[in-house]
């Protein structure tokens, strides 16, 4: 009996297990039709959750930051999520067939039962990750490397002092060193060489920091600076007092061995309110700075005082031929002997000896050269400044009238400032410094003068950043100059009456009558947090108030402005409202919001009938903008408005533009006539895109384009084909694109077949969660592109595909071009599958810098030895995938070896 009892009792926990296996398959499959839909609600969740994460990740490395672990580790699991999500839902059609008896049973239980599982984990999984992916910070910042290696020119004839300068770094007794001369003589060239030098010569200093002082010395600056080298870059660390960074700065350099290099000192820095701990025999450190004054070099307590001299005659008659050139000191026989007395007129100073014989290069008549003699003859003045500019001035004297306003234009920015090209000539544009009145015509004259400016040494180059712009800068003499130019007695009216207070640290509006009589005027990139003013300025028609603290605009501060034309309001992200006097600046021309916190644009702006360029970028607290006021500015030429808050789904009303109704800003677009330069927020459908791009004007006038949607899974690239000014293309969270084809269009018209001038004004792109995505060898066709990068395409084997590239070649019976003549910047990171950038090694004569991160199966980069001569490359990436690397060669393997950087977990 006992053993009946248990087989008996065995044979009942069959049954009931067997009938809870069968309830379970069967409540599976009864919710399947309800689980679908809300899987496919919880995909479309997480894929906006994921997408909003990542452009919060974009922005914080745009910063230089690094993306935390957890952060990296949730967007990876929520892609393969994603992935598996689109799967599922890909064969549910089959599976819901298979139903019957209202959803109870199916055709196939156990394939239904599987599969009803797989959607039930899937939804529970989503919901989990979903409350999982809750962070506070996304990116934290990098460590710093022990040296930043920055941009040099080459030296001139600075061999011995620099030898004797890095001598002191051996000598233990030498703890302050200072380095003083003329301004223009090159100090500063030589501080960047001895700061570069760290960074190839072994040593024993823990950290060597730069940082610029100049004539504005304030300790705030200083510090913030030399904080954000040793880990203080917060903007908690920001808001700390002067004291308490100077505690923090001490608390981690009197642990180190560091070498601080200060540049351009006007006055003593005291040591000690900054955090920098004095060098001594003890701590092994040094202190290194430059200055136009010996007295200061007394008053830093400098241990060896180094003067930097001008030039010997034969060295300074060396660096003038090479600047005027062989051609033209030939082109007479009397000019040799000229120049040479030019070249002594210019003393030694190698400033001046570049200056003024760039300037000399296109003179090639005995007469002019005598001229130019005479002029800087009569230039002699008795204080030591007074000797430099003159000399300078001489070049600034052949500009013509329109080049001499743009170049004392730049006076306004910051010493030392990256001022954007692009924005500089719009503004020239809208002041109306140019003889057209259509921004298309004026942007060619613009780029002229800044080349020639450029080709004078009156402007630099700045070395773009990896997401910035062109931008220019004046070396701090040349600024000093074109200010002393701007106040001088005898200049004309319409160069003076300038008033910059631009980065001196002003924590309140200075005094209106000081500004008063101001035709312009910068105060930009200080602390101010109001203005309160009623200020009376009847000649002032620039106002740069950009980058800085504001809060609050009174609402008379703008009542007696009646001829303003330009003002800058940009990055000021404390403020939240125009006053309703902006109404009165009826000669306006140009408004620049950008970066501003402004929730709503008033409706007094409609008082602005002459604006020709609104600039509403990165505007991340817009929410409304009023019905028919963009309508209302008919002269209107350049508008951008991008990154707006509201472009993420607030409500709609009568006034607010969403991200998924842009229709009644395209409206309001299509009526303005003088549109010349667009920019709009991201397109989210292909027929938004279709409607967007059949109106002649915005194919136009369109600069930059941003598109992501879900419905489809190809994309002819060539649509865009006719946009005669994209010069930005960003492609993001096109889930189901699996390729983006060059098909011919059949239009109206002659059509060409040059395919490789199709998209030559594109210079950026950007290609993101592209998960179906295998390559985009359409780039072919953009032969000015100038940077491009590509993140989290799961998919993507090849950037450029030799398969697709021949196929194109020989469908329009041409041969492809090199590709990447012009780039500058590549990016690529979470491409998986990725194994090659191109099948051959490819010249790369702009290549600046290449960053590579997590590309596991890429083992070759196109790159031979004669890749990027010329050019100093840097490779970022992680040092397992370095040492993986396949080389075509030990010559290439030897000759990028110096170029890697290792990428820090």
């Amino acid at each position: 009996m006992g053993n009946c009892f248990s087989v008996q009792c065995s044979f009942e926990n069959i049954l009931i297990r067997g009938w809870g296996s069968i309830v379970g398959q069967a409540n599976y499959m009864c919710k399947l039709k309800e689980t679908l839909p809300a899987l496919a609600a919880a995909l479309a969740e997480l894929r906006a959750k994921k997408n909003d994460m990542q452009r919060k990740v974009y922005l914080a490395e745009h910063r230089q930051l690094k993306r935390l672990e957890q952060v990296q580790l949730w967007l990876s699991e929520a892609e393969s999520m994603i992935t598996e999500a689109e799967n599922l839902i890909a064969v549910n059609p089959q599976q819901i067939n298979n139903l019957c008896l209202d959803g109870c049973l199916s055709k196939n239980c156990l394939s239904t039962y599987k599969f009803g599982k797989k959607v039930a984990k899937m939804l529970r999984d989503i919901r989990d990750h979903m409350s999982k992916g809750v962070f506070e910070e996304v990116a934290e910042t990098q460590p710093a490397p022990p040296v930043v290696v920055r941009p040099e020119d080459r030296t001139v004839a600075l061999e011995s002092t620099f030898d004797e300068v890095w001598s002191c770094f051996l000598d233990k007794d030498v703890g302050i060193i200072g380095l003083y001369g003329l301004g223009g003589v090159g100090k500063t060239t030589l501080l960047t060489q001895i700061n570069n030098k760290f960074s190839t010569t072994p040593n024993d200093f823990d950290v060597v920091i730069w940082a610029l002082v100049s004539k504005d010395y304030n300790v705030e600056k200083i510090q913030d600076r030399i904080g954000g080298r040793i880990g203080f870059s917060d903007e908690s660390w920001k808001n700390r007092s002067v004291d308490q960074k100077a505690e923090d700065i001490y608390g981690v350099l009197h642990k180190k061995r560091f070498v601080v290099l200060l540049d351009d000192l006007w006055e003593r820095v005291d040591l000690n309110k900054v955090g920098i701990p004095e060098p001594s025999q003890e701590n092994g450190s040094k202190l290194i700075f430059t200055t136009r004054s010996l007295e200061v070099c007394f008053e830093m307590e400098a241990r060896k005082k180094i003067k930097v001299e001008c030039l010997k005659p034969e060295e300074a008659w060396k660096l003038f031929q090479e600047k005027v050139g062989d051609e033209t000191l030939h082109s007479h026989p009397d000019i040799p002997k000229l120049a040479q007395k030019v070249a002594e007129e210019c003393r030694g100073l190698p400033l001046a000896l570049v200056i003024i014989g760039r300037a000399m290069a296109c003179r090639t008549t005995p007469e002019e050269w005598k001229h130019a003699i005479t002029k800087l003859k009569q230039s002699r003045l008795s204080k030591m400044e007074n000797e430099v500019y003159p000399l300078l001035k001489f070049s600034y004297d052949y500009l013509d009238p329109t080049m001499k306003c743009c170049l004392l234009y730049c006076c306004l920015y910051p010493e030392d400032y990256p001022i954007p090209t692009k924005t500089l000539v719009e503004y020239w544009f809208c002041e109306g410094l140019f003889e057209s009145d259509k921004i298309s015509e004026a942007q060619m004259e613009g780029d002229h003068i800044i080349n020639s400016l450029l080709r004078a040494s009156l402007l630099e180059r700045v070395d773009e950043s990896f997401f910035g712009e062109e931008c220019v800068k004046m070396h701090d003499v040349i600024r000093d100059m074109g200010l002393w130019i701007a106040c001088e007695p005898e200049e004309e009216e319409k160069e003076k009456s300038f008033f910059v207070k631009a980065g001196a640290q002003l924590l309140e509006e200075p005094d209106v009558k000081a500004w008063e009589g101001a035709k312009r005027m910068s105060v930009m990139k200080n602390q101010i947090k109001v203005l309160r003013g009623t200020p009376k300025c009847p000649n002032l028609q620039t106002l740069f108030l950009s980058e800085n603290s504001l809060e609050v605009i009174s609402d008379g501060f703008f009542q007696f402005m009646p001829h303003l034309i330009i003002l800058d309001l940009l990055r000021n992200s404390d403020l939240e409202g125009l006053p309703k006097g902006i109404s009165r600046l009826t000669s306006l021309e140009c408004l620049d919001l950008s970066g501003t916190g402004i929730t709503e644009l008033p409706m007094e702006l409609k008082s602005l009938k002459k604006l020709k360029m609104l600039e509403l970028r990165n505007m991340w607290s817009l929410r409304r903008i009023p019905q028919n006021l963009i309508s209302s500015f008919s002269k209107l030429q350049i508008f951008r408005l991008t990154d707006v808050e509201a472009i993420g789904g607030f409500p709609k009303e009568d006034n607010v533009l969403d991200g998924n109704d842009n229709e009644k800003l395209i409206v309001e677009l299509k009526s303005l006539q003088h549109l010349n330069i667009l920019r709009i927020p991201e397109i989210q459908s292909m027929s938004a895109l279709q409607s967007f791009l059949s109106h002649h004007l915005f194919r136009c006038s369109t600069e930059a384009l941003e598109f992501t949607f879900q419905e489809t899974n190809m994309f002819n690239v060539l649509c865009l084909e006719h946009m005669e000014r994209l010069e930005m293309l960003d492609i993001r969270g096109c889930g189901n694109m699996e390729e983006m084809k060059m098909e011919k269009l059949h239009t109206r018209g002659s059509p060409s077949t040059n395919y490789t001038s199709r998209f030559h004004t594109l210079r950026e792109v950007r290609i993101s969660s592209c998960y179906k995505l295998k390559d985009v060898t359409w780039l072919f066709l953009a032969p000015n592109l100038r940077y491009l990068w590509i993140w989290h395409c799961s998919e993507m084997e090849e950037i450029l595909s030799e398969g697709r590239l021949r196929d194109v070649a020989d469908d329009v019976g041409i041969p492809y071009p090199t590709p990447f003549l012009n780039l500058l910047y590549l990016r690529l990171w979470g491409l998986p599958e990725l194994k090659s950038i191109y099948w051959d090694a490819l010249p790369f004569p702009c290549l600046k810098s290449v960053y590579i991160e997590d590309c596991p199966k890429l083992k070759k980069l196109p790159l031979n030895s004669d890749s990027a001569k010329g050019n100093h490359i840097t490779i970022r990436g992680f040092q397992d995938w370095w040492e993986q690397l396949e080389w075509e060669n030990e010559a290439t393997r030897n000759a990028f070896m110096p170029s890697f950087e290792a990428h820090v977990y």
